[in-house]
């Protein structure tokens, strides 16, 4: 059975993205500069033009993950939003109004009994992403990160 998530191993790696893709892409780039090198002045053009196709490559691998995460964080905020608005008072929503998305997004591990406490220390106290985190006491789960 699979150890419960919590603060200490919540953190995901997408095995695809991290440990094939970004690799191969990396090794590719240092192919570029190696032939480059190795090729110059001969083939310069063609080493040039190979080294600005892997640093596009990466780029773009990069922005592919970059939207990934950014559309996550925004589906995380509405999640929390609609939680906090079931579970607050419309006096406490009010309050919570300040929340930032780095907020909302360490709030998204707390449970029910907890978040909207937690969600009202966070806007007083100023409390980061990992402060919330580390704060939570009844951790919930959440197996569907990118």
């Amino acid at each position: 059975m699979a150890t419960p998530q919590s603060y200490k191993n919540h953190a995901r790696f997408n095995p695809l993205f991290h440990f094939t893709i970004v690799p191969i892409l990396l090794v590719n780039f240092i192919f570029a500069i190696v032939y480059a090198v190795r090729h110059y002045p001969q083939h310069f053009h063609l080493a040039l033009w190979w080294i600005v196709m892997s640093i596009t490559l990466l780029l773009i691998a990069s922005m592919a993950r970059g939207s990934a995460m950014t559309v996550q964080d925004r589906v995380i905020r509405l999640e929390e939003r609609m939680r906090l608005a079931q579970l607050a008072s419309p006096g406490e929503l009010a309050e919570l109004e300040s929340l930032t998305m780095k907020q909302y997004i360490g709030l998204r591990f707390a449970s029910n009994p907890e978040v909207v406490e937690l969600a009202r220390r966070a806007v007083r106290e100023n409390l980061d992403c990992k402060q919330i985190k580390e704060a939570v006491v009844s951790w919930r789960a959440d197996e569907h990160r990118v």
